[in-house]
């Protein structure tokens, strides 16, 4: 982290702007769903739209201009697709019901869901103390719940209980989308995923909006104090699913896990100057716990890595090995005849 003269290497820095960029980030997603419920527009599935269609236009030129074939099949991206398109939809329908601060808290619950599923399907393997952090989690988010229970209307919602149901299904959503984002990321292309994650998810998200949301579309009076707030989210997500991959190659999970935390304390921090909001004492309690087992999940050391990692460049190997076979043996063979002409 430190270069030899004490200060941070530009890699660090660069970590440490990027992952608050990633921050602020998901923090402005909340602040904008938060405006449109405030106006009365409940349209979640019509504000993630724009961010895939963005996706799907941008990387999707990028994709058509290489002229490759596709490295993974089109029905998976379609499926992860749905899924993304749901759990951007439950999340975003849960700022109707609950407060922002309760959806970025519980917005973690990501985080144990993730354990599970590496575990399972890529066979990851994790230390005690992963556990350990994910359990404190955990207590965080039931302190989350009863905050809620406990407040109920200055939690900021009209139903914040089924608000917070929203978030945890949406999160656990969330959970299945990254993980399988993982595994295409490891197995295919940064650019194919994020285009064709932008097309099937526009395409899954425009027959939802024609089946759910075109009353609501048209019912509402498009003055720009309602389209900036849906531009707005559309930017802020076509920015956050772009900057991910870069920081994660850049200064891995550790640093994403521990920057989107900080968005939680943005999030209060909005609540509490720009809103005027009253925020529940347990709410504080609840971010330390959280806070807290976060930084002990994120812990950890280097070699703390799933063994789908270490299949994938075992198969990178081996296709190395596969390709200067050849140029090996036609070396050695080379190499004898100059030697056997020595002899003569």
């Amino acid at each position: 982290m430190l270069s030899s003269n004490g200060y941070f290497t530009n890699s660090a820095l660069i970590g440490l702007v990027l992952g608050q960029l990633v921050s602020l980030l998901v923090t402005s997603t909340g602040l904008f769903s938060s405006e449109l419920s405030r106006r009365g527009i409940d349209a979640p599935t019509s504000q993630s739209f724009l961010n895939y269609l963005l996706l799907g236009i941008i990387y999707g030129g990028i994709v058509l201009y290489r002229r490759r074939p596709l490295q993974m099949k089109w029905y998976y991206y379609l499926m992860l697709g749905l899924v993304d398109v749901e759990a951007n939809y439950l999340v975003v329908k849960a700022y109707q019901y609950t407060s922002m601060t309760s959806v970025m808290l519980l917005d973690c619950w990501s985080i144990p869901c993730v354990i599970i599923l590496t575990a399972v399907f890529l066979k990851t393997r994790y230390q005690i103390r992963k556990f350990i952090g994910v359990a404190i989690c955990i207590v965080g988010l039931v302190l989350v719940i009863f905050s809620d229970v406990h407040a109920g209307d200055r939690a900021g919602g009209r139903a914040p209980v089924k608000g917070d149901v929203l978030v945890i299904v949406g999160a656990t959503l969330y959970a299945i989308s990254n993980v399988s984002e993982e595994f295409v990321v490891k197995s295919a292309d940064r650019i194919e995923l994020m285009a064709m994650l932008g097309l099937f998810g526009a395409v899954v998200s425009a027959c939802q909006i024609i089946i759910f949301e075109r009353t609501e579309l048209q019912s509402v009076h498009w003055t720009k104090d309602a389209v900036a707030p849906f531009l707005g989210f559309a930017a802020a997500m076509f920015l956050f699913y772009s900057t991910v991959p870069v920081l994660l190659k850049i200064s891995g999970s550790t640093m994403l896990n521990l920057s989107l935390l900080t968005s939680d304390m943005w999030a209060i921090l909005i609540r509490v100057f720009a809103y005027y909001e009253e925020v529940d004492w347990i709410y504080y309690v609840a971010f330390v716990a959280v806070a807290f087992g976060l930084v002990i999940y994120s812990s950890g050391k280097k070699e703390d890595e799933t063994t789908f990692h270490v299949s994938a460049d075992d198969v990178e190997g081996k296709a190395r090995d596969q390709v200067t076979i050849p140029d090996r043996l036609e070396e050695r063979g080379a190499y004898q005849a100059l030697t056997s002409e020595e002899q003569l």
